[in-house]
Order: C-alpha cells, then sequence, then structure tokens
C-alpha cells in the first residue's frame, strides 16, 4: 500500500502549522505576550509568543511539515516497495 505524497504532506504540514499556532495563542492566553527568545524561535526565524508570531510560526510549521511530511512518505512508500518485493 502506497502513501499520497501529496495528501500526507499537507496533512503534516496543516497539523503541525495549526499546532503551533494554537499553542502560541494558548500561552499568550495564560502567560501574556512574550517578545523573549524561545528554543523555537532560534529555529523558525521571527517566531516569538506574540499574535504576529503566531502567525509566522503557522506558516513556518506550514512549511516544515509539508517538507518533512513529504519525505517522510516518500521514505515510506520507497521502503515499503522494497520490502514487500522479496
Amino acid at each position: 500500500m502506497k502513501i499520497n505524497i501529496r495528501a500526507f504532506a499537507l496533512t503534516t504540514g496543516l497539523f503541525w502549522g495549526v499546532g503551533l499556532f494554537l499553542i502560541t495563542w494558548w500561552l499568550i492566553m495564560f502567560e501574556g505576550v512574550s517578545g523573549e527568545a524561545t528554543i523555537i524561535g532560534r529555529v523558525y526565524i521571527g517566531y516569538n509568543i506574540t499574535p504576529i508570531g503566531s502567525i509566522i510560526g503557522f506558516l513556518w510549521g506550514l512549511f516544515d511539515g509539508i517538507v518533512g511530511g513529504s519525505i517522510f512518505a516518500w521514505l515510506y512508500n520507497f521502503l515499503s516497495s522494497r520490502l514487500t518485493a522479496k
């Protein structure tokens, strides 16, 4: 069985982007806005715990999830075809 690479990549991108967006708003709601650098902010340039940072985090997460999801799905399809061919 093969995984549809585009669908899987878009799904993982949306999950990671929306997840980062919601976590940012969760932190804003309970701890307030913080312009301090975070661990994720060191990887995703421009991300911090602010409303604008949540949008930047969503975009970075969407991009990162699409890339990671497509690599994962391609690798799964590749290994699955190699292992079932025997």
